[in-house]
């Protein structure tokens, strides 16, 4: 399960080291792949390569004649870059995924529980804010009676 957020800095090769914490459990099972993909809200997600493959698989098998689904799997899916940490555990983020979630040099990387979200370390700020506006606190329907 992956929890935390840290803050990275990405070098100019477009290159983060993995916390140690994080990279065993990223690469687990022996499986050293990973994949890193765009998320519609303009960060990435990082998941074991295992993990994703079912949810590729999910989001492959709806139709393509949707104009919102096929938007996504070209979004998503298409973006989606299989990657391998390097023998210091960094992680080349490609420039295709860098420019979409606007990456620069400070990066922050969330958990989610079976993924992590990679942000600029900016957007990162804006959202948390955004979110302690208490006049944009709305709790969704399906938590309504959930207490920490």
């Amino acid at each position: 399960m992956f929890s935390g957020a840290t803050q990275l800095s990405m070098d100019v090769k477009g290159r983060l080291a993995i916390p140690a914490k994080h990279r065993d459990a990223l690469t687990s099972g022996g499986e050293s792949e990973v994949v890193l993909t765009a998320h519609p809200h303009r960060c990435l997600i990082l998941y074991p390569k295992e993990a994703w493959l079912p949810i590729q698989t999910k989001l492959t098998s709806l139709s393509s004649f949707n104009p919102q689904t096929s938007a996504l799997q070209r979004m998503i899916v298409g973006q989606a870059d299989v990657l391998t940490l390097d023998s210091v555990g960094r992680l080349s983020v490609n420039p295709v995924l860098r420019k979409f979630a606007r990456l620069d040099k400070e990066v922050m990387i969330v958990g989610q529980g079976s993924h992590f979200e990679l942000w600029d370390v900016v957007a990162w700020d804006a959202q948390l804010e955004k979110l302690m506006d208490t006049d944009n606190l709305l709790i969704p329907q399906e938590l309504e009676g959930f207490s920490l």
